[in-house]
């Protein structure tokens, strides 16, 4: 038998979101995604939040490929930010279907990187990659062109499921590839990595294809305008929009820059159908009577800069919201984003909007299979090995308990974590020596590590704001020679603001004062003892915590 099988996740687990799998095999490897997740409210300043993928850095060299399961951000949206560290270092094609491949082009194109090779693949075809064999097994999913990657290696199949549901009636295309999956599982699957997004839900997840005759109920009950919010790469939840505004003689309006991007690419590719003439631009909304428009909208997650925040917030140069206005959320928070849509939510209601979640209505159905449908492909593919991905660490161990429940042996199940890799070889399979892994923080257009002492900077800025004393001295015996200044941003400041800053002038003197009698005169060890003495004071008196900066001058 040749060498051990690692599968490495370096996203993904213990998280929803930034989704990313090394497979290795004889020094040769495959990633598996190359996804991202939005910042969390404490990620002062930060964008997007990335895999650390350092390991990748000392190994670019040894990838065969990159395979990517579908087009939704989570699992794709590092890709120009991997490939782009990576270099020169890097020469291995980026597998996926035709939409997939096609969303790649454009987020590559926006980075400037014309030179990758791109490769499609059909459901089915076999590709060698080194000591890899590669198939994608056709899933329904709520993007067309979703697929599981099967990875055959010398000691068996890997197979990578992806986001998936068993969707018997989905509205493009055929359903998931039942068949292909039981005959992988008849001819031996070594390991199952799988979704456990939504194991937590019992039963089958509701098919998509009912979401678009609820939403034509919705529409039918608007008087106003519409404005639907969804994830700009659901591709199928777009086209059941513009078919419910067909039936009820509406135009459509493609608001985010992102959602008209994917809608174009859907269009090219034949995915999305779109009545000619039904397509308005975003300025031509307010020439048409408030009955006769549908706004398809980013936004659903209450992100910072999409459109349907800014418009909750009056920010948007376009669109107005307006009182008899309805907004119908056509997805789901993605756990840990429930805040950011609540806050939408609630300054839709300020603006007099009518709001409709999928609470109220049918207007969404999940992209990801409940936990009936997480036994079904334990049941199909019957896997020797089973390790839970694509989850916080409670679906993680509820999927666990479901393979356990269909029969696999608790000791073959590994919950694993992002950077601790899976071995797996002839005597069987254990957990390796943990490699380096977490976040890689994407601020503006730079990408780094963000140092904890740097968010905390910010969160302190943000809540409480800043103070800066200025403090000019004598080089040679360290007294004060001109009035201390107080500068103050964003600070939560009392009515009695002149006694405070008199305060503040008198601990910088008293400060200069002690250290110029134990002969101090480094500046260093004056401005930690300005920044302790002013802090204290600050605190007392405010009982907040600003950002204390000391500037010590010398002349």
């Amino acid at each position: 038998m040749s060498g051990r099988v690692r599968v490495l996740p370096l996203g993904g687990l213990g998280e929803i979101g930034k989704n990313m799998t090394v497979v290795e095999q004889d020094g040769r490897i495959v990633v598996v995604d190359v996804g991202l997740r939005f910042p969390t409210p404490e990620m002062v300043g930060i964008d997007l939040v990335l895999p650390d993928f350092a390991y990748l850095r000392e190994r670019a060299r040894d990838i065969e490929a990159i395979v990517v399961t579908h087009g939704h951000e989570d699992h794709l949206g590092a890709l120009p930010w991997v490939l782009r560290e990576l270099g020169g270092e890097i020469d291995a094609p980026v597998y996926g279907g035709a939409l997939t491949i096609a969303m790649a082009r454009s987020k590559l194109d926006e980075h400037k990187l014309r030179d990758i090779e791109l490769a499609e693949i059909d459901p089915g075809e076999t590709v060698e990659l080194g000591p890899f064999s590669l198939e994608l097994v056709h899933m329904t999913h709520s993007i067309p062109d979703s697929s599981a990657v099967a990875l055959g290696t010398d000691h068996g199949t890997v197979l990578i499921t992806g986001d998936y549901k068993f969707d018997q009636t989905p509205v493009d295309g055929p359903p998931a590839d039942v068949s292909r999956l039981a005959e992988l599982g008849r001819e031996g699957v070594l390991l199952l990595c799988g979704d456990s997004t939504n194991v937590d839900r019992p039963g089958f997840s509701p098919s998509e294809s009912v979401v678009g005759p609820h939403l034509e109920e919705v529409f039918a009950r608007c008087r106003g305008r519409i404005v639907v919010t969804s994830f700009a790469s659901n591709i199928h939840r777009v086209q059941q929009v513009v078919d419910a505004a067909e039936a009820l003689g509406r135009k459509v309006a493609l608001v985010g820059r992102s959602m008209r991007k994917n809608v174009g690419i859907g269009r090219n590719l034949g995915h999305i159908e779109i009545p000619d003439g039904m397509l308005v631009g975003p300025r031509e909304i307010s020439d048409l009577p408030d009955d006769r428009v549908v706004v398809i909208s980013t936004g659903s997650q209450g992100e910072p800069l999409s459109a349907l925040r800014r418009m909750a917030y009056r920010d948007h140069r376009q669109v107005e919201l307006k009182t008899g206005d309805t907004v119908v959320f056509s997805a789901t928070p993605i756990p840990g984003n429930e805040r950011a849509v609540n806050e939408t939510i609630d300054r839709l209601y300020h603006i007099g909007c009518d709001v409709i979640t999928a609470r109220d209505a049918p207007v969404h159905a999940s992209g990801h299979g409940y936990a009936e449908e997480v036994k079904l492909m334990l049941n199909l593919v019957k896997p020797r090995y089973v390790m839970p991905m694509h989850g916080d660490f409670k679906r993680l161990r509820l999927h666990a308990q479901l393979a356990e429940a269909v029969g696999v042996a608790p000791e073959d199940i590994f919950q694993g974590e992002n950077g601790l890799p899976l071995e797996l070889d002839e005597r069987g399979a254990r957990f390796g020596e943990a490699q380096e892994s977490g976040m890689v923080f994407v601020d503006g257009v730079e990408i780094g590590d963000m140092a904890d002492v740097a968010l905390r900077d910010r969160r302190m800025l943000s809540a409480d704001g800043i103070f800066i004393v200025v403090v000019t001295i004598a080089e040679q015996d360290g007294r004060s020679v001109a009035d201390p200044e107080v500068i103050f941003r964003g600070v939560p400041f009392p009515d009695e603001a002149d006694e405070l800053e008199d305060e503040i002038r008198a601990t910088v003197e008293a400060s200069l004062a002690r250290e110029a009698r134990e002969k101090v005169f480094e500046v260093d060890v004056l401005t930690q003892a300005l920044h302790d003495d002013l802090a204290k004071l600050v605190y007392d008196r405010l009982k907040r915590r600003p950002m204390v900066l000391p500037v010590v001058v010398e002349v």
